[in-house]
């Protein structure tokens, strides 16, 4: 039998990208998963959309698959986040919702922690995979990726080709490099248009928390995602953490997903610039050498931080997204 898998989304005031994202899970080949909805506070109706989805009532139109009606309805496990945590154990495989319904918003870190935990906890499952709601996966995108750890010696962490979604053959992200002087997550081939690399595995320093295949063991071994990162830098700070205790980091080109880009923070201004600055000075604080961290400290005081910002002023008046950017590197040097 092939390993359990748990997946994971987060959602948050977003059922339609999420309801898109769930068709695309529900028709792909891999035998032996279950998906973990963790609505994270929304404020919308997602919740009853979700669940109307589930019963067939709520048609998806997608430009990357056909709508299958013959898999409906899902039958969802509904619980809230305090009952997440005193869940009877779940025995065998099955094609269910489990929908966790928090009181709040916990952010992208402990959003996805409340299902990570209780996957591990109730589910028997071997990997997790954590996934962003604005994403559509290929068919055979998890077969890949579990095959490669399978197959493979002392793998920690996976990701998949990442993709945008309104420019199917142009890649957003494959696997991640630090540029430890700079403090910047590079997404390697960005923009370029994908060639079939076969079985072409890449060893990278991280992979985008947008899809994240890890085995279950590295929780125990080296704990969950930092919450207090709340949203952003926290998947590469936990893959830097794998790597420290000597677990590869692979991108398989392959694997492919779709993904729609910040469809959830774009709704929030200065939301992005805040908590972008903020983590990436804590990431460089706790993990790059103390002589990497004095050449990005200057770097960013110097040069990068006011070319960024203020571009918000010259060219777009925002002065709103100015503010959470100083907000933001205040907490990153002065907060920990």
């Amino acid at each position: 039998m092939k390993p359990n898998v748990s997946i994971i989304i987060l959602n948050w005031n977003g059922w339609e990208d999420t309801i898109e994202c769930l068709e695309s899970l529900y028709q792909i080949d891999y035998p032996n998963y279950n998906v973990i909805v963790v609505d994270n506070g929304s404020e919308d109706d997602s919740i009853e959309k979700i669940k109307e989805y589930c019963t067939g009532k709520i048609k998806v139109s997608s430009d990357f698959f056909e709508y299958d009606a013959t898999n409906k309805p899902i039958k969802i496990v509904e619980i809230t986040k305090k009952e997440s945590e005193l869940f009877s154990k779940i025995n065998g495989k099955f094609k269910k919702l489990i929908l966790i319904k928090n009181d709040q918003n916990y952010g992208f870190a402990e959003g996805n922690n409340i299902g990570i935990r209780f996957a591990l906890s109730y589910l028997n499952t071997d990997y997790v995979l954590l996934l962003n709601n604005d994403t559509i996966v290929d068919r055979n995108f998890l077969s890949e990726l579990v095959d490669i750890e399978e197959n493979e010696n002392n793998v920690g962490i996976l990701g998949p080709t990442i993709f945008y979604y309104n420019d199917k053959n142009r890649i957003q992200s494959a696997g991640v490099k630090i540029s430890w002087k700079k403090g910047i997550a590079i997404s390697l081939k960005r923009n370029k248009i994908f060639k079939d690399e076969s079985n072409n595995i890449n060893d990278v320093d991280a992979v985008s928390g947008c899809c994240l295949l890890a085995k279950s063991e590295l929780f125990k071994k080296i704990g969950f995602l930092n919450s207090k990162y709340f949203l952003y830098w926290e998947e590469t700070e936990w893959c830097i953490r794998t790597q420290k205790l000597g677990y590869r980091i692979i991108h398989v080109p392959n694997a492919k997903i779709w993904h729609k880009v910040s469809a959830t923070t774009n709704k929030s201004r200065g939301v992005y610039e805040f908590y972008m600055i903020r983590n990436m000075i804590w990431f460089m604080k706790e993990h790059a050498q103390n002589i990497h961290f004095l050449i990005f400290s200057i770097y960013l005081l110097i040069f990068r931080f006011w070319f960024i910002s203020g571009s918000y002023i010259i060219h777009n008046r925002d002065y709103k997204a100015f503010f959470y950017s100083i907000k933001g590197l205040m907490y990153g040097f002065f907060e920990d």
